[in-house]
């Protein structure tokens, strides 16, 4: 097994997955919008499996009552009043150096929401409002990228 795949060498062992769907992953481009409590969970697993772009989306600082939910962030983001977006990039640069980070730290909306997703295969909503999950549908049904959300 190559040197770069050791690090998934237990997910790659998995027959329906194997060498083919981690190369397939390193490909992928991810959106996350909204890097809160299920925003950054996702984000962090993606770049645990080794996605190879995630761009994150989130308007909002760090603060001290978002960390007993919210599981990229510490104390020391929260004194910082860090943006979100740019404290959950260097926590996951720092779990997975060979996966590229770019936090935005922005609105979602129609404005950009187009360029934010242009050069991406799927979109991950961990939002927690209704308008933007709408925009985030609309624009995933009029431009055919992959939308997911929970709550």
């Amino acid at each position: 097994m190559p040197d770069n795949l050791d690090r998934y060498r237990r997910q790659v062992r998995f027959a329906p997955f194997g060498e083919a769907g981690q190369k397939k992953l390193a490909e992928a481009r991810v959106l996350v919008c909204g890097c809160g409590a299920l925003g950054s969970v996702v984000a962090d697993f993606l770049v645990r499996a080794g996605v190879g772009f995630v761009r994150i989306v989130d308007r909002d600082f760090v603060e001290r009552d978002n960390l007993h939910r919210q599981v990229l962030f510490t104390e020391a983001d929260a004194l910082a009043q860090l943006p979100k977006a740019v404290a959950a990039a260097a926590r996951l640069a720092a779990v997975n150096s060979e996966v590229r980070i770019e936090p935005v730290v922005a609105d979602v909306n129609w404005g950009n929401l187009e360029r934010l997703a242009a050069d991406v295969g799927l979109i991950v909503d961990g939002t927690d409002n209704f308008e933007t999950r709408y925009l985030l549908n609309d624009f995933s049904v009029h431009a055919g990228v992959p939308w997911i959300f929970a709550g």
